[in-house]
């Protein structure tokens, strides 16, 4: 009997060494993660075909989501929505940067991008660039993005885009700071976006 004790008592003792092993794991990658500015850099073009880099992520903070011109609803409406939040917590528009990046940028050229979100938000802004310089800027923040085929037996006709559906946010020095999820309860997204204000 003594001996089942010490077998079980060795057991706690092991479980309990390896969750703590794991709390501090999680919280050293939390505290990198916010440590230093978030994703990867980069030199891309915006909505009106000027260079825009990771700067942009710099100097206040900002609403960043990676979607598609021809997303037939999640894309839209986030758009749309986030242009709600912003209008709310940032009415003049010059507290919160707020960026719209292609996952599709053999289809969306900045034009495109351009158009397609001023019919939406005057204060949103588009990036796109080559293929292979978004799909560097796409992996680097970790975003998923997969090219879908309409008709699977067609692989290079029509297609369409499975990605990341969430907003995230970075502060000031452009360290990860949360998301917004698809689906998010509006006034917790206003919430988010108004602690991303705070000092």
């Amino acid at each position: 009997m003594k001996a089942i004790r010490l077998v079980l008592w060795v057991l706690v003792a092991a479980m309990a060494l390896a969750l703590g092993w794991l709390t501090y794991e999680w919280q050293r990658t939390e505290t990198e993660l916010s440590a230093k500015p978030y994703g990867v850099p980069f030199e891309l073009v915006d909505q009106s075909g000027q260079p825009i880099t990771e700067a942009a992520f710099r100097g206040r903070p900002t609403a960043l989501f990676f979607g598609f011109t021809h997303c037939p609803e999640i894309c839209p409406t986030t758009l749309f929505e986030l242009d709600g939040w912003l209008r709310q917590v940032d009415p003049e528009g010059s507290r919160i940067g707020a960026y719209f990046v292609t996952v599709d940028p053999e289809r969306d050229t900045p034009e495109l991008l351009g158009s397609y979100i001023s019919g939406v938000s005057d204060r949103i802004v588009g990036i796109s660039g080559p293929p292979e310089k978004v799909g560097e800027m796409v992996k680097g923040f970790s975003i998923y993005a997969k090219k879908v085929p309409i008709d699977a037996s067609k692989p290079d006709g029509e297609y369409t885009m499975d990605h990341t559906a969430s907003v995230f946010l970075l502060d000031a020095q452009g360290r990860f700071k949360g998301t917004i999820a698809w689906g998010e309860n509006p006034d917790i997204a206003v919430t988010k976006l108004e602690n991303l204000l705070k000092p």
